[in-house]
């Protein structure tokens, strides 16, 4: 019986005006990238709460992406640099945990780079599989 290879799971939170604007250009335009990401949509970067980052690490998610608008460009002015803020928070956490940070990526894409989004998923993908799983996801296996 062949072993499959590993295929991390990302769930990507993505600013509505620039990073979802951008993975859609990046459709629409064709370009390739990896099938293993999940996309929600926010309205700003700002608005993500680090719960929603900690929950989907917690149950089983091998990466979480956080999109949002290049800094200066926030349509609600400041919410990418309280993105910024709260992803520095929750990465120190993350590290006195004992949990691997970079498993969460902070990135900003604007809504003409599409290519950009794609080639971010594909590293974003090939560094999560050279990491291996979440070691979270199998302990909370019953």
């Amino acid at each position: 019986m062949a072993e499959t290879e590993f295929e991390p799971r990302i769930i990507a939170f993505l600013c509505n005006w620039c990073t979802y604007t951008g993975a859609d250009l990046a459709g629409t335009s064709r370009i390739q990238y990896p099938p293993n990401i999940r996309v929600i949509r926010l309205m700003c970067s700002g608005a993500l709460d680090p719960v929603y980052v900690s929950k989907a690490l917690l149950e089983g998610a091998d990466g979480v992406l956080i999109g949002g608008c290049h800094p200066g460009d926030c349509h609600y002015q400041t919410g990418n640099y309280k993105a910024r803020r709260r992803v520095a928070i929750l990465k120190s956490i993350l590290k006195q945990l004992g949990f691997d940070e970079d498993r969460v990526w902070l990135r900003w894409i604007s809504a003409s780079e599409g290519r950009l989004f794609a080639d971010t998923v594909t590293e974003m993908v090939a560094t999560l599989k050279a990491k291996g799983p979440n070691p979270l996801k199998g302990a909370w296996d019953i």
